[in-house]
């Protein structure tokens, strides 16, 4: 794990990679992993690990915490409902956010070689003219940056892809900005490859997440990347 990045006051982010992630062995974790496929678990116990490694750097208390999702996927620490937590991997590339007292949402993604023009103007509107004068690579990496950025308000607010996250104005090469009630941030300083956060700009105690006694609680299903020709 990289060392956690204060982005915001009480809002920290790490990221590592697949090789170096250490799986978790929390019980919750490993039970819920069991009915995933093989590579899905492995990709879900190391985001879990890198979480929860963050948890313990930042507020180890509730470290061990069950995570549970509520009925829209959005994870939540059992009985630290006012801890705000995210997690997202990308082709062997992972991320977690914590923040106290307030909603976070993290996103990564590795990018495509090229994406698609109808993809950048799906994600860029208006903005998406801009990227015709740079080479394939480096107008696919800006639509990764500013897919994690939407991807991140998304996740803190939490509908994820029911939000639509596509019709957040994000310029490109934009380090900043507000959609709603919460402030993302394109952590460009801190890494290569496209990260972005994004939390709720008061701080706020959210009400307990409502899981369904004796139903198991649904694993969120990884964000698409559909940016490649």
């Amino acid at each position: 794990m990289t060392a956690p990045i204060e982005v915001a006051g009480g809002v920290w982010v790490t990221l590592t990679t697949a090789d170096r992630a250490t799986a978790s062995t929390h019980r919750d974790d490993r039970r819920r992993a069991a009915a995933l496929p093989e590579w899905r678990a492995r990709e879900f116990l190391a985001g879990r690990g890198l979480l929860r490694q963050l948890l313990a750097a930042v507020r180890p208390g509730p470290a061990g915490a069950e995570i549970v999702p509520d009925r829209r996927g959005k994870p939540w620490l059992r009985g630290h409902p006012d801890i705000g937590i995210s997690v997202s991997h990308s082709r062997g590339t992972l991320a977690a956010g914590v923040a106290l007292g307030r909603a976070v949402g993290v996103d990564v993604q590795r990018p495509d070689p090229a994406v698609r023009a109808s993809f950048a103007r799906r994600l860029l509107g208006t903005h998406a003219g801009r990227l015709t004068a740079l080479p394939p690579a480096v107008a696919a990496e800006e639509v990764a940056w500013v897919w994690t950025a939407q991807e991140a308000c998304v996740k803190a607010a939490g509908p994820g892809l029911a939000g639509r996250p596509w019709t957040i104005d994000v310029p490109p090469g934009a380090r900043s900005g507000r959609w709603r009630s919460y402030r993302w941030l394109s952590l460009r300083d801190h890494s290569s490859t496209p990260l972005s956060c994004a939390f709720a700009l008061a701080a706020s105690v959210p009400d307990p997440p409502t899981v369904t006694p004796g139903t198991p609680a649904r694993t969120p299903r990884p964000t698409p990347w559909k940016g490649a020709r």
